[in-house]
C-alpha cells in the first residue's frame, strides 16, 4: 500500500513539475513573455487591496 502511495505522489510530482517547463506552439511563440509574466498579476490585486485599505485609512 506504502508502495503504491509513493509511486503516485512521485508520479504527480513530475507531471506538475514538467507542466512548468512546456513550451507554447510555434504559433503563440511570440506571447511567451506575457505568458512568463502572467502568474504573477494575482499579487498584484493582492498588494491594490492593502494600497487601497491604507488610501482609505484601513477603515
Amino acid at each position: 500500500m506504502l508502495n503504491i502511495f509513493s509511486l503516485i505522489c512521485l508520479n504527480s510530482a513530475l507531471y506538475s513539475s514538467s507542466c512548468f517547463f512546456a513550451k507554447l506552439p510555434e504559433a503563440y511563440a511570440f506571447l511567451s513573455p506575457i505568458v512568463d509574466f502572467m502568474p504573477v498579476i494575482p499579487l498584484f490585486f493582492f498588494l491594490l487591496a492593502f494600497v487601497w485599505q491604507a488610501a482609505v485609512s484601513f477603515r
